[in-house]
């Protein structure tokens, strides 16, 4: 199921554009969208007895029945992240190559000590076709995801 088609309106991200038109580029998580502690799962919400899934919950489930789609969906869900350390390469130059070492990264690089470890988006050149400002966005929304997903807890959403 592709996402973006079913998103509600206020959760779907959207990308405007010179002409005006908007696209739905992403969905945002519920916790991103309001803010409120109930969907991130934090504060008097922080155990399985008080976190129940929002009324998106189902959107996110019918698309993806084994993910995880809020913090204590342990039931039915069958995979997490091993580590936070992940690289997320959207769009890459035609000159990446693949690694199937340890730690892939489609670029190439090594990583350096002022990395911080932490999660990675590197934007390639090629963006076959696409709108780049509608790639960005896209990749940005989905990156901002990622980072909330991967860190284990939650953040103010951002403005």
């Amino acid at each position: 199921m592709y996402l973006n088609g079913v998103c509600p309106s206020d959760l779907k991200v959207v990308a405007r554009s010179s002409a005006g038109a908007g696209e739905g580029v992403a969905c945002k998580s519920a916790w991103e969208a309001f803010g409120f502690p109930q969907y991130c799962c934090s504060g008097g919400y922080s155990n399985p007895a008080t976190c129940t899934p929002s009324p998106y919950f189902r959107l996110f489930k019918n698309a993806c029945p084994r993910a995880y789609s809020y913090a204590f969906d342990d039931a039915t869900s069958t995979f997490t992240c091993s580590s936070a350390d992940y690289l997320i390469t959207f769009c890459p130059s035609t000159t990446s190559q693949k690694s199937t070492g340890q730690n892939p990264d489609a670029t190439g690089r090594q990583h350096s000590s002022d990395d911080g470890g932490g999660p990675m988006l590197i934007l390639g050149d090629d963006f076959s076709g696409a709108v780049p400002a509608v790639a960005r966005a896209a990749a940005l929304a989905v990156t901002s995801l990622a980072t909330i997903a991967l860190r284990g807890h939650c953040e103010p959403p951002y403005p």
